[in-house]
Formats: structure tokens, C-alpha cells, sequence
């Protein structure tokens, strides 16, 4: 009886996205004609949120392949989409359905990742390279005190003989009123941050210290750009990879094995 009920319940919600897909696509043909015909069409909608939600964090608003359909990019990576004249909005992700599945509102946050990483002087990470050639490198926001920081670091011998350079920015996952800011900045400040990161993920102490230090800039970025819990794995080309994996899988996802 649960299990049929639960069908039923599945149908449903089916028949529900559907009639939502249809109505929203028929309401961006309906605006197909006037926005086609105007160049600024985005700026329309942008003005038209900002009217209705003045402190919305807009970063942009662009045309998507959908005719009449435009996409709103918000700080931390959240995607609406909306009709130029603002009637119709939409939470969540475009994807493009083909011989591949393509998520195209994640493909434009790897972008954006990419582009905000490639700012960030190398000099204010702690990088841990390969003795041997180097073949690729992630960024890595990271947390002292997380477990699974803890086990990701553990692997960092492995991950570095694959030819993987990993550079670690600062991510106290619970703020920066917590004694874990602290032992990250005592970390970024110390004479050989990398062995006192190390010290530091095996559960052991580090003298307390503290610089002029990234770490607090770096902790609002990893929110810029999306991260929600650590380790967050960003690749080169920005492609977000949340939570821990073995060097292994780590090598495949990036394409070096």
C-alpha cells in the first residue's frame, strides 16, 4: 500500500513539473517577441528586480539559449531566471538535454571560479607541490579541525606523486568567532605554514600567533564562490568538487588518469 501510494505521489509531482516546465516556457514564447526586438532586455530585468528586491546580490544578468528567457547570476553561485518584464521568475539550474546532460548554470560558475582564483596571488595560499613535475594543480579550501580535511591531508603524499599541486586557502568553516580562526591564522602566520597545517590536521597543537593575514578575505571568497562545507575541491578550471576523495579519484576527476 506504501509503495503504490508512493507511486502515485511520484506521478504527481511528474505531471506537476511538467505543467510548471510548460507553463514557464510558454511565458518566455509569449515574450519572445518583444525582448527579441530589445537589446536590453537584461538591464529590463535587472532594474525590475532591484525594484522588487533592493538588496538582492545581482552579479549579473545575461540571455540564455531559452528564447525571451533570461539568467540572474547571484554572489555565492545561485541561479534565477526570468522574463524581461520580471513576471515570471525561476530558482534553480538550466540544464541542456542531449547526447549529455549539461548542467549550463554550473558551466558558468566554473567560469566565475576560475576567474576569481586565477586573482588570488599564489603567495597568500599554502601550497604543497610535487617533487617531480608538476601536471595539474586544485585550490582547496580547507578547515583544521574537519575530518575529512584531516583525511583528504593525509593523502597529500599520494596526491602530490600524481603530479597534483595542492593549494590550500583558509575556510574556518564555523566563522571567524571560533577558536578554529585562530588556528588557521596561527597556521598562515608561522614560520613554515605547511608543517604547521600539518601539525595542526593530526590533531596536534601550534604556538599561537598572529600576522597580517589573508585569512578572513580568504573565508568570504570560498562563500563567493560557492562553498558550503570543507574540503571544497576547485579544480584549475574551476569545476567545484565538495567534500574528500582519494588522490585516485582525485587524478580521474581531473582528467590524469
Amino acid at each position: 500500500m506504501q509503495k503504490r501510494f508512493s507511486l502515485v505521489l511520484f506521478t504527481v509531482a511528474l505531471g506537476l513539473i511538467a505543467s510548471m516546465a510548460s507553463t514557464i516556457l510558454h511565458a518566455a514564447e509569449d515574450a519572445r517577441s518583444s525582448v527579441a526586438n530589445d537589446p536590453e532586455g537584461s538591464q529590463k530585468l535587472a532594474a525590475k528586480l532591484k525594484e522588487a528586491f533592493p538588496n538582492m546580490p545581482i552579479q549579473t544578468v545575461y540571455e540564455t539559449p531559452v528564447p525571451g528567457l533570461f539568467g540572474v547570476e547571484l554572489s555565492g553561485g545561485q541561479n534565477l531566471y526570468g522574463t524581461a518584464d520580471g513576471q515570471f521568475i525561476i530558482s534553480g539550474d538550466m540544464y541542456r538535454l542531449g547526447s549529455q546532460i549539461v548542467n549550463l548554470a554550473e558551466q558558468r560558475r566554473a567560469v566565475s571560479r576560475k576567474a576569481i582564483l586565477d586573482r588570488v596571488p599564489i603567495e597568500e595560499m599554502v601550497v604543497f607541490a610535487p617533487s617531480g613535475p608538476t601536471k595539474a594543480h586544485v585550490s582547496v579550501f580547507t578547515d583544521v579541525d574537519c575530518t575529512y580535511c584531516r583525511k583528504l591531508h593525509q593523502e597529500m603524499a599520494d596526491i602530490n606523486a600524481l603530479g597534483i599541486e595542492v593549494r590550500y586557502l583558509a575556510y574556518p568553516r564555523r566563522g571567524l568567532d571560533n577558536p578554529t580562526y585562530d588556528k588557521i591564522v596561527s597556521a598562515w602566520c608561522s614560520d613554515n605554514p605547511n608543517e604547521a597545517i600539518t601539525e595542526l590536521k593530526a590533531g596536534r597543537n601550534i604556538p599561537t600567533s598572529t600576522c597580517e593575514n589573508p585569512v578572513a578575505d580568504q573565508y568570504a571568497l570560498g562563500q563567493r564562490v560557492g562553498v558550503t562545507g570543507t574540503p571544497a575541491i576547485i579544480t584549475a578550471a574551476g569545476v567545484l568538487l565538495p567534500g574528500y576523495m582519494p588522490a585516485a579519484d582525485l587524478a580521474a576527476r581531473i582528467g590524469l588518469q
